[in-house]
């Protein structure tokens, strides 16, 4: 690993300039994920089972003035947020139509869903290019090996200087881009399947919320 490290180092190698390219996706791909997962997993998540049941309870009870104040209290995680803007409504119009208070949830889902999806597509594109930028520092350090092979003038010992050291840049580029894209992609996963569980969450207790502000009457 030593020899891994020390290829960083400007004027060590002939792949450093790759290596340093793939550590700058490093350091953007730590930012986006530590971004995406602190507001998907801590301001957007909530319990949403426990909550709703508490809305629902209140909604059933006639008390809706309470439990858009239990949705404010929470902050602006995602479910809490788009059920606020249907009991609103609900609130202020006397004809609690279906269509009338699904229109307002729409309007909260089309504000806070892209939220939720928006920067963690770059994980995956992280992934991908770390992939490939390895991938030319591959092909570069094969390149220099095969021209040290057939380079004339140059001795034995030199020549196997040289080939190692374009072997080793080979190496190094590729372990490099595969040690950014593989936590990328494993990151991408994890942050979409939370999205998703969201989304889903989302659509399924605001189906049931229209359905019991509507039906109360």
């Amino acid at each position: 690993m030593a020899e891994f490290w020390h290829s960083f180092v400007p004027g060590s190698g002939s792949g450093w300039l790759f290596m340093w390219v793939l550590l700058v996706i490093a350091g953007f791909m730590i930012a986006v994920a530590i971004e995406r997962w602190h507001y998907i997993y801590i301001r957007s998540n909530i319990d949403a089972n426990r909550f709703m049941a508490q809305i629902r309870k209140l909604v059933a009870a006639g008390e809706l003035a309470k439990a858009i104040n239990l949705c404010k209290s929470v902050k602006n995680k995602a479910l809490p947020r788009i059920v606020m803007f249907g009991l609103i409504k609900a609130g202020k119009t006397s004809t609690r139509s279906f269509r009338t208070i699904q229109n307002a949830v729409d309007e909260g889902t089309l504000e806070v869903i892209p939220r939720l999806q928006s920067k963690t597509n770059y994980l995956a594109m992280i992934g991908n290019i770390a992939t490939l930028v390895g991938l030319m520092g591959t092909i570069y350090g094969l390149i220099l090996s095969f021209r040290s092979v057939s380079a004339p003038g140059i001795d034995v010992a030199e020549k196997s200087r040289l080939l190692a050291q374009g072997i080793s840049t080979a190496m190094n580029t590729t372990l490099a881009g595969l040690a950014v894209a593989i936590p990328a992609i494993m990151l991408y996963t994890i942050l979409h399947n939370k999205t998703t569980q969201i989304i889903d969450e989302i659509d399924e207790h605001t189906v049931k919320l229209i359905n019991l502000i509507t039906n109360e009457e």
